[in-house]
């Protein structure tokens, strides 16, 4: 027994009952994932402000994170292959995941790069002849 039926006077009946919307989830919903949104956004903003990625005359480094930090100093004569993977929207937006083998079995993977076929000739391009 509700409190409704518990507190009815003698002779007093239930005529309809009210129920809440299930609409009343939609705002809720709603602002669970612009909260949710908004953490992950806040993650892409910090691996991209802490993501550094250099082809020198000697050697490729790479370095991301802020607080744990990962980093990849490679020299050129070490680096056996430097692959690319882009689909259809890393082709269309200029995006792809470079992969770097280096002899011995090193095999370090970078995602989202920018341009990564350029990337890839300034590596093939600096490992020939003196770099120049």
């Amino acid at each position: 027994m509700g409190y409704v039926e518990s507190n009815l006077i003698p002779g007093e009946t239930v005529q309809l009952r009210g129920k809440i919307h299930w609409m009343i989830f939609i705002p809720h919903i709603l602002l669970m994932f612009i909260v949710i949104g908004f953490v992950t956004i806040i993650g892409a903003i910090l691996q991209v402000k802490t993501t550094e990625m250099a082809v020198t005359n000697k050697r490729v480094i790479t370095k991301t994170g802020l607080i744990s930090r990962k980093t990849l100093e490679m020299a050129l004569s070490k680096i056996e292959t430097i692959s690319v993977d882009q689909g259809i929207l890393g082709r269309i937006f200029g995006y792809g995941t470079l992969t770097v083998v280096g002899t011995g079995g090193t095999r370090e993977t970078f995602k989202w790069v920018v341009d990564p076929l350029a990337f890839r000739k300034a590596v093939q391009h600096q490992s020939m002849g003196d770099g120049s």
